[in-house]
């Protein structure tokens, strides 16, 4: 069978040193991990002290310049371990959540926020799910009313990766509840934790993935300025969907 394209001898290189990590530093504390129900931040911290968080980001924000290659290698090895939480987690952090900064924000935004996303002292979430919407994006309630420089947020979004232990959630919103076709009127904002009216309610028990704290989040006349949107007003479909 043909080896992916992906397995160049650099990157095979990368990964004996990342797994030579995760026997070091992650593998001896699953068990922790797993029992707390979430990841400290020390491994956060130390998977960045490695370069092992966004290593896609441009050098000049604490990345790597790496290819793509480089994060597949990273979710292969942590899903060697078993503890599919710990992939997860790290997966909606590097390569969902954070690249939304990154395309989207603006550019002071961007370089206030990445540095850390790549040293593990941001950690990122992305909420989209919500309670009688499942993960139907048109069908999303949660609205972000413009109020001079602030969007006034209401609603609540459930099952979320990374929702207790976040920093910085990209969050899926209404600005335009009227938009038609209904999906027209979803935009997306940058939230950091501690936002008054930004709650997070409490972690949810489940079957496995174990290790990865899963939040539900409300969030009550919660104020997020103007300028945290992240693209234009009314694409976050289309952004969440490219």
């Amino acid at each position: 069978m043909a080896q992916p394209a992906y397995r160049t001898a650099e990157l095979e290189q990368f990964r004996r040193a990342f797994r030579d990590f995760v026997s070091a530093e992650i593998t001896p504390n699953i068990s922790e991990w797993e029992s707390r129900g979430e990841l400290p931040r020390s491994f956060w911290q130390a998977m960045g002290r490695y370069g092992y968080l966004c290593p896609w980001l441009e050098e000049s924000l604490g990345g790597s310049n790496a290819e793509f290659g480089y994060s597949v290698v990273i979710c292969e090895e942590l899903g060697r371990t078993g503890a599919m939480g710990i992939q997860t987690a790290v997966s909606v952090h590097s390569d969902i959540a954070a690249p939304y900064i990154d395309r989207y924000a603006a550019e002071d935004l961007r370089r206030r926020w990445l540095p850390g996303c790549a040293t593990g002292d941001i950690v990122t979430a992305i909420a989209m799910t919500e309670p009688g919407a499942g993960s139907d994006l048109a069908a999303i309630r949660t609205s972000a009313v413009l109020d001079g420089d602030d969007y006034v947020v209401n609603g609540q979004k459930t099952f979320i990766t990374n929702g207790m232990s976040c920093d910085l959630l990209v969050l899926a919103v209404k600005t335009d509840p009227a938009a038609e076709p209904a999906h027209a009127g979803i935009s997306l904002l940058a939230v950091e934790a501690g936002t008054p009216g930004f709650v997070k309610a409490r972690k949810l028990d489940k079957m496995g993935q174990h290790a990865g704290d899963t939040g539900e989040l409300f969030f009550e006349d919660c104020r997020v300025p103007r300028s945290h949107l992240l693209g234009e007003e009314g694409k976050g479909f289309r952004y969440l969907m490219e």
